[in-house]
């Protein structure tokens, strides 16, 4: 029968001297097998692991790197009430691991600004900051990148590492796919001040004059949420329906079915970004997809090239959207009729 050591107090965490106690050899022994080095026999090894087991004992692996001058974090800002966003952070944590990195993440929310987000991580030591969309002026990116290296994703900006989705290109594939299906009169519900939001104004633009479409070119003030979309399928309904929306994102465009189905208004809706609620079956939105994937192993590919002093290429990466198409685009009427008109 084995004789354990005393049982550590549930209020403070297993030591390195704790699991050496209860396995009944020196501490630096027990430093070799939990770094996994030789010089331990396997019995010793064993035994040492199955003691750190029983006590609940993890290696403080981010302590290490911090004695070494590295803790191997990669700080990643984020807005927690956008869905996108959270799709970018789930493909970084992937992206992130087949690097040796790890993640640490600090949100930005209605009551924490994003120099709050972004402190936080400055004093967990990140070596490197991805940020999601920042709302930060160039000028106060600029000074960041005196501190640390930053990769900025979802917005362009000079100066920085960038990472973004090419947002003009997204809105000529929106106005593509609606023209094909016959719409002409096609509004484009923007993004205010957002970033990407002038972008894909101007992809709109240019996309409806290519197919002769200026004098049916419609810009509704928008924004990011289902509100902003609501508000602005509001002010179609009392100015007069196109027969087609290009919202500025999913969000957007979920607010804009919203009002148009409770209206029985039909007319086809397309959004941007294709995050989690566009695949919703019950939703099953037409939208312009973000390749998430690619954009996080760039950032992040990016983020350990400063981190780690490698050679970089050029600032701007740029990827290329792509038109995912479901549900809630259709051919074009001659005008805009609601159900109940129909069934008259």
């Amino acid at each position: 029968m084995c004789d354990y050591a005393d049982p550590v107090p549930e209020d403070r965490r297993p030591t390195l001297s704790d699991v050496a106690a209860e396995a009944g050899v020196s501490k630096s022994l027990v430093s070799l097998v939990m770094r996994a080095e030789p010089g331990a026999s396997p019995s010793t090894r064993r035994r040492v692991l199955e003691a750190a087991d029983r006590l609940g004992y993890h290696p403080d692996s981010r302590a290490r790197l911090l004695r070494s001058g590295h803790s191997r974090l990669l700080g990643v800002v984020f807005g927690i009430q956008h869905t996108f966003h959270a799709d970018l952070v789930t493909d970084l944590y992937t992206a992130a691991r087949e690097t040796g990195y790890e993640l640490a993440l600090s949100a930005v929310t209605p009551d924490r600004d994003e120099k709050e987000a972004i402190t936080g991580l400055l004093q967990d030591r990140c070596e490197a900051l991805i940020l999601i969309a920042p709302q930060s002026t160039t000028a106060e990116l600029a000074r960041l990148t005196t501190r640390l290296p930053v990769v900025v994703m979802a917005r362009g900006v000079r100066g920085v590492d960038v990472v973004r989705n090419a947002d003009a290109d997204g809105l000529h594939l929106a106005v593509d796919h609606l023209t094909g299906l016959g719409h002409r009169r096609i509004a484009h519900i923007d993004g205010g001040r957002a970033p990407g939001a002038a972008d894909r104004r101007r992809g709109y633009r240019s996309a409806m004059q290519r197919h002769g479409l200026p004098l049916e070119t419609r810009i509704v003030p928008g924004g990011l949420t289902e509100e902003d979309g609501a508000a602005a399928a509001r002010i179609l309904l009392d100015e007069g329906l196109p027969t087609a929306v290009a919202a500025f994102n999913d969000r957007c465009a979920i607010g804009v079915l919203d009002v148009l189905t409770r209206a029985r208004a039909e007319l086809s809706v397309i959004g941007y970004d294709d995050d989690r609620l566009a695949r919703l079956s019950h939703i099953n939105l037409t939208t312009i997809a973000q390749d998430t994937a690619a954009m996080s192993r760039l950032a992040v590919a990016r983020a350990v090239e400063r981190a780690e002093h490698s050679p970089a290429g050029r600032r701007e990466l740029v990827v290329p959207p792509r038109l995912v198409i479901r549900g809630t685009t259709g051919p074009a009427s001659a005008s805009p009729v609601s159900a109940a008109a129909r069934r008259r």
